[in-house]
C-alpha cells in the first residue's frame, strides 16, 4: 500500500453539507483529508439582507440555518465534528447579495462600504480570503471596480483570492485580463478557478489562454489554477434563461415561469440558442415528476414522449416546465469542453485537482441528489489522467497534496515530516479507481484502505467510525 499525505480538494463547495453530513463520505472514501470551500463567489457566510444560501444547501439545512456571521458558522461547524479539515473563502455573491440584494445594478459607494464591513469582519473571523463568481447571480451585475475594491481589503489582511472568471467561453483572453488587472491593483494572490476553455467553438484558444496564465505566473501575477478530471461541467439548469429572467434569483425566476406569457418569451428565447442540446443532462431534481429525467440528456428526453399531459415539445418548453416544478432549483451537467485540452492543461505541472463538487453520500438528505460524478471521483482520475501523461507517482501525488498546500499556505499540511498534522491516507495503486459515473453517481472510489485527520481515523476498511477530527483551519 502506499501511504501518502492527504489529499488537498483546491476548490469545493462543501460548506453547508458539513453540517448535515459530517462523515463527508465522498470525500474522505477518495483521501481528501481537507477542502478549500466558499468558491465561486458563494459562501456559507455572512448572510445578511436578502443573501440566501443556494437552494441545494437551504432545503436541506432547514432549522439547522441559524448563522449569520461567520463566527456563528463556526460554532456550529464545531458542534458537528467534521471529519475533513475546511478552509473557508468569502464569497463575493454572499456579500454583495447580503447588502444590494439581487437585483441588477451598480453598487453605490454606500453599498460598497458595506460589503467592505462584511468582508473585513469575516476575514478577522477566520476567512482565507475572496473569492467571485462572475457568470452568476449577482455578481455579474458589478464592475471590475467593485472586485478590486474588497480585493484590496482581503489582500491587506494577507487573504487570497480566486475567481470562476466573468467568461470561460467567447471572453476568456479579456476574462484572464481582468483578473490580471486585478492583482496589479491590489498585489494580492490569486487562482484562476477550474481552468477551461468552454464551447467547441472555443477550444481553439487554449495555447493562447495558457501562454497568458504562465506569462503572469512567471510575473509573479498568478499563482496558478485547478481543474477537476471530466469534461462536463455542473451548476443549476438556470443558467440557461435569458439574463433578464435571471435577475432576483430563484424565487423570482420561478414567479415569471408562473405568467404564461413570460415563460412563452423565456421558452422562444431558449429555443433560440446556438446549443446542441445534446450536451445538455439533467442532473439533481427535486419534484417527483422530475426525478426521471436525472441522468438524462434533452435531446434524448425530447426524443420519446415526456408524459401523457405535457405540452413539451421542444428544449425551452421542457426546460421552462423543469424548472417551474423544482422552483429553479435544478441541477445540469454541460458537456461543453474537450479532452485534448484537459490533457493540455493536467500536462502543467501547477494545475491541481479541485473537485468543484459539494460532499455527497449514498444515503440520507444527500443520497436523494443526483450530482456530478466529481464529487465521489475527483482524486482518482486526476491520479489516472496525469499519471497517464507521464508524471512519476511522486509528482502527481504532490500536485493533490504539498502543492495546493504551499500555494494557499495551509501549514503542517500535505507533507509527511516531523511536526506536521497527522493528514494520511493509504491506498492501493492499482484499485484506486472511480465508480461513480454521470448515470449512476453515488459510488465510492476504491483502493482507499484508511484515512488519517489530525492523527485520528474517521475512515477504514469501508467503514466511518464516527470519530471525526476536522477542523475550521486558521490562515
Amino acid at each position: 500500500l502506499i501511504v501518502s499525505p492527504g489529499f488537498i480538494d483546491a476548490h469545493t463547495h462543501s460548506d453547508a453539507y458539513l453540517v448535515i453530513e459530517p462523515d463527508a463520505p465522498s470525500k474522505i472514501t477518495q483521501g481528501i483529508t481537507t477542502e478549500l470551500n466558499g468558491q465561486c463567489g458563494g459562501s456559507v457566510a455572512p448572510r445578511y439582507g436578502e443573501a440566501r444560501l443556494s437552494s441545494d444547501w437551504a432545503a436541506l439545512l432547514g432549522d439547522r440555518l441559524t448563522w449569520r456571521s461567520l463566527a456563528e458558522y463556526r460554532e456550529v461547524l464545531a458542534a458537528a465534528k467534521p471529519a475533513v479539515n475546511t478552509v473557508q473563502f468569502i464569497g463575493h455573491n454572499t456579500l454583495r447579495s447580503s447588502v444590494v440584494g439581487y437585483a441588477a445594478r451598480t453598487a453605490t459607494p454606500e453599498d460598497l462600504a458595506a460589503m467592505s464591513r462584511l468582508l473585513e469582519q469575516a476575514l478577522d473571523e477566520g476567512g482565507w480570503g475572496l473569492t467571485t463568481g462572475l457568470i452568476y447571480q449577482p455578481g455579474k451585475y458589478s464592475t471590475p471596480d467593485e472586485v478590486v475594491a474588497l480585493a484590496k481589503i482581503a489582500a491587506r489582511k494577507g487573504g487570497f483570492y480566486a475567481t470562476h472568471m466573468r467568461s470561460e467561453g467567447d471572453r476568456i483572453l479579456e476574462a484572464i485580463d481582468e483578473v490580471l488587472e486585478l492583482v496589479k491593483a491590489t498585489g494580492i494572490k490569486a487562482e484562476i478557478s477550474h481552468l477551461k476553455t468552454s464551447g467547441k467553438k472555443n477550444w481553439h484558444k487554449i495555447d493562447a489562454v495558457l501562454d497568458k496564465i504562465e506569462g503572469a505566473m512567471k510575473d509573479g501575477l498568478l499563482l496558478g489554477s485547478d481543474r477537476y478530471p471530466y469534461c462536463a461541467a455542473g451548476t443549476d439548469l438556470d443558467v440557461v434563461l435569458p439574463d433578464w429572467a435571471q435577475e432576483g434569483a430563484a424565487k423570482a425566476e420561478t414567479e415569471r415561469l408562473g405568467d404564461p406569457a413570460l415563460r412563452a418569451r423565456i421558452a422562444a428565447e431558449i429555443n433560440a440558442l446556438d446549443r446542441d442540446w445534446s450536451t445538455v443532462m439533467i442532473g439533481g431534481t427535486w419534484h417527483p415528476d422530475n426525478k426521471r429525467f436525472s441522468g438524462k440528456r434533452i435531446s434524448d428526453i425530447l426524443c420519446r414522449p415526456i408524459t401523457s399531459t405535457s405540452t413539451s415539445d421542444s428544449p425551452g418548453d421542457l426546460i421552462c416546465e423543469i424548472l417551474a416544478k423544482d422552483a429553479c432549483k435544478t441541477g445540469a451537467f454541460f458537456f461543453g469542453m474537450s479532452e485534448e485540452n484537459l490533457a493540455k492543461i493536467y500536462s502543467r505541472p501547477w494545475i491541481v485537482p479541485g473537485s468543484d463538487a459539494s460532499l455527497r453520500a449514498p444515503w440520507g438528505p444527500l443520497g436523494a441528489d443526483h450530482p456530478h460524478p466529481r464529487a465521489y471521483a475527483t482524486m482518482p482520475e486526476f491520479y489516472r489522467r496525469v499519471r497517464a501523461l507521464g508524471f512519476s507517482r511522486e509528482e502527481t501525488i504532490a500536485r493533490m497534496t504539498s502543492v495546493p498546500a504551499r500555494r494557499f499556505e495551509i501549514k503542517g499540511r500535505g507533507v509527511i515530516e516531523k511536526g506536521a498534522y497527522a493528514d494520511l491516507v493509504i491506498w492501493n495503486e492499482s484499485e484506486f479507481k472511480a465508480k461513480s459515473t454521470y448515470t449512476d453517481p453515488h459510488q465510492f472510489t476504491g483502493g482507499v484502505k484508511a484515512v488519517m485527520v489530525n492523527g485520528v481515523i474517521p475512515y477504514r476498511d469501508g467503514k466511518f467510525t464516527s470519530t471525526r477530527s476536522g477542523r475550521f483551519l486558521e490562515r
